[in-house]
Parts: structure tokens; sequence; C-alpha cells
């Protein structure tokens, strides 16, 4: 277990004690600013353990990097998150003018997504708390994993969503005996989240803050892992650049924490450049207008729902800055498009809001960004069947057809061009 010594605004540098702070560094937001809190753990005391040839004999999960996350492993609420597959995309890469192309397929984790990582840490922490009851909002991956995990902790799940979300994803979260709630107005969700969290001591696994802070600090911990494991896998020599889909940005931010602890402890030399792949692109608008905070701008329908957002977080747009980083926006029609170009050329079959990660490191190839020579690894967040009503439409519906030979390959040739 790492021992969280405080918790520290990467902002402005406050510190505070290791407890419940959900809402952010309450300086910061005296200030007008909403930055969630990091916390930090004694780096001298993990350096004694967290070396290269220790981590090679342990288990290919997310625990083997216990010592950088906040969960006494005797009592972890595990299903098996983690040690996801680092795969090369070379017909992609080929298409896109890149030496090199990867996935971080994180739809092999229990629940098809990399939200495993973040419910893992934070149920873990809630039944460290004594918490009753779990609380999330959701679009329906993190809201599958904080059910699935509460379940496996005896945890009751109360979820949050909204009534675009497909259907799939609302089952995908009952089915796990999460309750489900709908509340289509951010701002009201967001105002009965707190209250939730104040008046009824509920332990939260989302953001909670208005503007949006980011979620829990201590379970996006588990969002490290994901640069811990892109590491070692290229044998501690880390890509050139990594690509989030990104809506709030937790999982960019708390890549950039994990691989500045890297460098710190000495296991890789260098930080990779790290972009977000956004589909409205508020970071993208902050970034070239030199702001230092992230404004809300207008969004429309997308397909892309697990990142469909008007904001993002202020840790986000610093962890791209402090990388050299960028900020790319994905045209709806790029979405569906790149997903089945994944799924039909790779084999990989990643939701719309993932597909964003690869057609953003097409576009940023293209804009010049990424040279042709780089590493760049996309980050595949879940998988397409969450969701399949986008690409429905482009799909030919299978023919019925006599049990013959002759009426097999005419089939095959009217409906699929097949010779």
């Amino acid at each position: 277990m790492g021992v969280v010594t405080a918790l520290v605004c990467p902002r402005c540098g406050a510190e505070y004690p290791a407890g419940p702070l959900f809402d952010g560094c309450p300086a910061c937001r005296r200030g007008g600013r909403g930055v969630n809190l990091w916390p930090r753990y004694d780096e001298t005391a993990v350096a004694r353990t967290f070396i290269r040839a220790k981590l090679a004999e342990r288990s290919w999960d997310m625990w083997r990097y216990s010592e950088l996350l906040p969960v006494d492993l005797g009592r972890r609420v595990a299903l098996g998150e983690g040690g996801t597959p680092l795969t090369e995309l070379p017909r992609l890469a080929g298409r896109y003018g890149l030496a090199r192309l990867y996935a971080k397929d994180e739809t092999r984790n229990p629940t098809w997504s990399f939200k495993d990582r973040l419910a893992a840490v934070a149920v873990s922490r809630a039944l460290e708390a004594g918490a009753r009851v779990v609380l999330d909002s959701s679009t329906g991956n993190q809201g599958a994993a904080t059910a699935a995990h509460a379940a496996k902790a005896g945890l009751p799940a109360v979820v949050f969503t909204f009534g675009r979300v497909p259907w799939t994803m609302k089952v995908f979260m009952a089915a796990y005996g999460a309750m489900v709630l709908q509340i289509d107005d951010d701002a009201a969700r967001r105002r009965t989240l707190e209250a939730c969290v104040r008046e009824l001591g509920w332990y939260p696994v989302c953001n909670v803050s208005d503007p949006p802070v980011g979620g829990n600090p201590y379970g996006l911990e588990g969002y490290k892992t994901i640069a811990f494991e892109i590491c070692e896998q290229l044998a501690w020599r880390p890509p050139d650049v990594i690509v989030f889909p990104t809506d709030y940005g937790d999982a960019l931010a708390r890549a950039s924490k994990g691989l500045q602890e890297l460098c710190r402890l000495g296991l890789i030399e260098r930080l990779p450049r790290l972009a977000a792949a956004e589909r409205f692109g508020p970071l993208g608008q902050a970034l070239a207008a030199g702001l230092d905070r992230v404004p809300a701008i207008a969004t429309s329908p997308t397909v892309a729902i697990s990142i469909d957002t008007d904001v993002s977080t202020i840790q986000a747009l610093d962890a791209i800055r402090a990388t050299k980083g960028a900020a790319v926006t994905v045209p709806e029609e790029a979405i569906v498009a790149t997903q089945l170009e994944a799924a039909r050329t790779e084999g990989l079959f990643p939701e719309p809001s993932s597909a964003c990660a690869l057609a953003g490191a097409r576009l940023l190839r293209e804009q010049g960004w990424i040279g042709p020579g780089e590493t760049v690894v996309a980050f595949i967040t879940s998988m397409g069947l969450k969701d399949p009503t986008p690409s429905r439409p482009y799909l030919p519906e299978p023919p019925f057809v006599e049990p013959t030979v002759e009426a097999t390959l005419r089939a095959l040739r009217e409906v699929y061009g097949f010779t």
C-alpha cells in the first residue's frame, strides 16, 4: 500500500491532510477556480521497492504498482482490472503515416473499460472509510464499473445518468445492481450529487463540484497505472505521444502525474507528449487563447457520448502544457469512420469515444504535430458493443439465403461486393 502523506493541489501547491476532500482545492476554489487534489506519497519509501526488477516479479495487473496506490492490498476490491494489452496497429500506422502506432486496449478490463481502474481504487477507499452507499454519475462505463465493484464489496450503488444515454448502457449499470436514476440538467445533477455527499454521507466516485474538478481524488490514482503499464510494456522507453479521448481529462491528468512519478523514481528518462482528442474542444480553445482555465463551450448531439461535455478541468489543461502536448477536435463524421476502419483493418472495435483517440492521432499527424518517425499510443477506453447504434446505419442487413453454394455466392456479390 502507498502511504498518502497529504493531498496536494497541482496548481497552487497548497497541502491538506489526507482526508475526504472531494470538491477540490479550497484555496483555488476561493479564487474562483476548481482544481482537484492529488495524493502525495513518501517517495523515499516507495523507491526502496518500486524498481524494475521487483516489479517484474509481480502479477500482471494494476495492483503490481501498489506502492503508488492509496489502497490497503489486504482490503482491496478487485475484479482483475489492469494488465491490458498494448497492441501494435501496423495497418492503421501505414494509413496515418506513422512509424509505430499502438492501442492501449482497455476493452479487456472486467466491465470492458478503463473505468475499472478508477472504480477499484475508489470503492476500496469507500470500504475502508466505512461508507454505506457508493455514489456515481455516468453515461455508462463508469457507472457499470462502479456498480460491479460495489457489488463485489457488498455495498449499494446509486448512479445518476441522463435520458440520452443508450439503453444498453443503462442495462449494463443496472445489471450489476446499481440503482439508476436520471437527471438531464447537468447543474441540477451536480447539485444533487453534492447534497447526497454532504447530507447523507454517501461516498462519491464521480465529480461533485460545479464547475467540475474531476472525480474522486483517490480513485483517480488508478488511472496512473495506465501510464505505468505503457512504459513497462515498451521496456521503460516511453512513447513519443499518448493520445487520450478526453472530456474532464481525468485519465490524461493522472497519467501525467504517474509519468512524473516514474521520472522522479528513475524508471523513465523523459515524459511523452500528451494529446487530448476532444469532440467539442474546450481544452483546445483554452490552449489557443492562452487561458489559465477552461471555459464552457457550445455542444451538440454526438455519438461520442462518453466524452460529451462542454467543459474540462484545469489539471488536464496544465498536464497538456507541462508535456508540450496538444488538443485536437475530432469531427463527428470521422468518429464512426475510424471506429469501423479499426475494426476492419486491425480487429479492434472501440466505442465511438475511443475512436476519437485514433482519429485524433491521424489529424495530429496530418497537421504535422506528430512526426512520421514517432511512436504513438492511442488510448482505447471501451468497446463498441456498449453502444452499437452509431455503426448500425453503415452496415448491411445480413441477407437470408437459400442453402446452396450458388445462392451463397450470389448474396455475397450483391450485398458485400465479394468477388
